[in-house]
């Protein structure tokens, strides 16, 4: 009897979350980043270095070079209107057609709008592909995005040679 009710209660979670997954990508009301320093001491907005706190992770996205960038997971989206992505996207307030290369990522990587309309560069862990998409929207961490979701269009797993029916492929991503 403990086990059945721990099945409901499992399959009642992956409900919610599945629910709340569709809209979240536009519930733009960030909260602010506790590990964020607000003293930007890098050379360029968006690829600040940060004074590391012991509980806060290290700034995603680096600067290139051989790290082989942030591991993240990456989903498809629409980002028409009408589409499951909900409203307009964040940088803009516009629809953006699911055959431009673009993308929306989690509210930590997003940092406030600082990446919007700046090229990321996204490699596939499944078949080393690479390719660049244009940050366009944020994927809200606080409203049911996971926060490690690089979340493109159509057009991305196709430049990939990714299959959109997956829905979820491992990858890296860094600042192009």
């Amino acid at each position: 009897m403990a086990s059945a009710k721990l099945v409901l209660v499992v399959a009642l979670v992956i409900l919610l979350q599945a629910s709340t997954s569709a809209v979240a990508r536009h519930h733009h009301h960030a909260k602010p980043d506790p590990c964020d320093d607000a003293e930007g001491d890098g050379p360029e907005t968006g690829m600040r270095h940060k004074h590391k706190k012991p509980h806060c992770p290290s700034k995603p996205g680096g600067h290139g070079g051989g790290g082989g960038g942030t591991p993240g997971i990456m989903t498809v989206n629409g980002f028409e209107k009408g589409q499951e992505g909900g409203g307009p996207a964040a940088c803009d307030g516009k629809y953006h057609s699911d055959k431009d290369m673009i993308a929306a990522l989690s509210t930590r990587w997003y940092d406030g709008g600082r990446r919007c309309h700046k090229t990321i560069r996204i490699t596939s862990k499944r078949n080393g592909r690479t390719v660049e998409a244009r940050v366009v929207d944020e994927c809200d961490s606080n409203h049911g995005c996971k926060d490690d979701v690089v979340d493109t269009s159509a057009a991305v797993w196709e430049a990939l040679g990714l299959d959109t029916d997956v829905g979820v492929v491992p990858v890296t991503w860094s600042d192009a």
